[in-house]
């Protein structure tokens, strides 16, 4: 184990993409643009400061034994650190990512068994393929650097890495939920899965119920291991033993970058395009969901709530503007194809029934928004609407707390999204199964005095800003490399934030009583 992080120490971040997007230009020229998310945004400057290095697909595929030839510019794109691309053909991509990653892991981590398809070529692909990146990451480590693997995709790294590397902590953060023993048992691989991630020397989680299930796994499924059923509930870090190695399991909240987002929300540009978004609607209160196109987000579920309440409360037609943004994802996959065509029957049928000569109840687009057009969305918006059928954390419900800077919206949330941990005193939370109650929700929005909302909104942004995106990072890395963790309750900080980070709107009391 490290005695501490010290300043010669690296990270290595391995994840199944790398930080960079790959298009041609219009003359066919490659250009290379920085990814987009909460991980790329807390780890960039991290492993500038610390010269780490990212091992990630680069995304693009090559047929097997050509040669690389964007592999150069690749690497010389990144800004102050390594970046080392693992190549996959496209039977890699279709058998480990498309197969095993999208149409095992993931449906199964969800509690979506009917999707699953358990074909050995799938686990023949995704072990190969793990493989792969633990050859690159083991060629591109030094003694003492902190190793740290991200999502479902690389589960078996862990195990594969501790056969070469012995000078080294390896941590794991899992981005979606942990699925319970009568969900994972079904799993034909589950014992390979389970052993390969107990390799760890970290495993991380969103929530203590995630947290929960994969003690409950381990106690049920691993005979030569038994954890303290005790410490399923132990809302921080647990520890145990394996052949005399210390192992911790932890839970870590990802956020996002509060301050990004809110001087995103402050600019001038984006206020004006929030304000003629809302002209658009002057009469009503705008409902926004945002949302990837996935079977787990609970679009028809929404989609139907919407509808039970312009059916039940026909008073609020033509006061309602319910703006649905669906991201495109997965598009070779069969089960999305049908739920976009899903989706987009409902939407033609409630706008069918209720719309009028001067009302479209439903604006629906399909497609991804840049950073500006979101935030604007965020801040003209009356009601954010997420209520996913599960989620490992879901920051949409966060970036909109953030940007609602008048702190005069409503959070309608569902409570199997990860974020209900931690906003479940402020956020109106829904079963989104039950369509009567989710149809309540929306009233109650509708309803709800200034002085509550504000009360409300106050606090979720207090939440977000308390307990940012570096702080999740600076959490997982304490308890990836401290030695001792007694008394540990806040994180050390070995990545200050930036000096540009002024904190948000302090100067507000807490309103929580009101």
């Amino acid at each position: 184990m490290l005695e501490y992080y010290s300043e010669k120490s690296r990270i290595i971040i391995v994840s199944n993409r790398l930080p960079l997007v790959i298009r041609k230009d219009e003359h066919g020229k490659i250009i290379f643009e920085k990814g987009a998310g909460g991980l790329v945004t807390a780890m960039a400057p991290v492993l500038e400061q610390k010269q780490g290095t990212w091992v990630g697909w680069p995304g693009y595929t090559l047929e097997k034994g050509a040669k690389d030839h964007a592999v150069t510019a690749l690497e010389s794109n990144s800004a102050g650190y390594d970046i080392r691309p693992v190549p996959l053909d496209a039977s890699e991509i279709k058998n480990y990512y498309e197969g095993f990653s999208n149409s095992v892991l993931w449906p199964l981590f969800h509690g979506f068994t009917g999707p699953c398809l358990f074909r050995p070529e799938y686990w023949d692909a995704y072990r190969q393929v793990n493989e792969k990146f633990a050859q690159i990451v083991s060629d591109n480590i030094q003694d003492n650097d902190l190793i740290w693997v991200h999502d479902y995709q690389l589960l078996l790294l862990g195990q594969l890495l501790g056969k070469t590397v012995k000078k080294n902590r390896i941590g794991f953060f899992l981005h979606i939920p942990f699925p319970s023993v009568e969900i994972f048992s079904r799993c034909p691989w589950r014992y390979e899965l389970l052993s390969a991630m107990l390799e760890y020397d970290l495993v991380g989680f969103h929530t203590i119920q995630h947290k929960r299930n994969f003690i409950g796994c381990i106690n049920k499924l691993i005979q030569e291991v038994n954890i303290d059923a005790r410490a399923a509930f132990d809302q921080t870090i647990t520890e145990f033993k394996i052949k005399n190695r210390v192992k911790r399991i932890g839970v870590f909240p990802i956020s996002i970058d509060y301050d990004e987002f809110l001087f995103a929300a402050r600019d001038k540009r984006v206020k004006q395009r929030s304000v003629a978004i809302r002209n658009n609607a002057p009469d009503a209160k705008i409902i926004l969901g945002v949302d990837r196109l996935d079977y787990t987000k609970g679009i028809p579920e929404k989609l139907r709530a919407f509808k039970r309440f312009l059916t039940r409360f026909p008073e609020f037609h033509k006061k309602a503007c319910f703006i649905q943004v669906v991201v495109p994802s997965r598009r070779g996959i069969l089960a999305y194809k049908d739920l976009k065509l899903e989706i987009e029957q409902l939407v033609g049928e409630i706008n069918g029934v209720f719309n009028t000569h001067d009302w479209l109840p439903i604006r629906y687009m399909f497609r991804s928004l840049d950073r500006k057009e979101l935030v604007a969305l965020y801040r003209a918006s009356d009601i954010a609407f997420v209520t996913p059928l599960k989620d490992g954390m879901n920051l949409v419900a966060k970036e909109y707390c953030t940007c609602n800077v008048d702190e005069t919206g409503v959070l309608i949330l569902s409570e199997f999204a990860g974020a209900a941990q931690q906003f479940y005193t402020d956020a109106l939370l829904v079963n989104p199964h039950d369509t009567d109650k989710t149809a309540d929700a929306i009233l109650r929005a509708f309803e709800m005095s200034d002085r509550e909302k504000a009360a409300r909104m106050h606090n979720l942004r207090e939440d977000v800003r308390t307990r940012d995106v570096m702080w999740w990072l600076n959490s997982f890395v304490t308890a990836a490399v401290r030695k001792e963790l007694k008394g540990f309750s806040e994180p050390d900080e070995y990545f200050p934030r930036k000096p540009e980070n002024r904190g948000g709107d302090r100067e507000r009391v807490n309103a929580r009583n009101v």
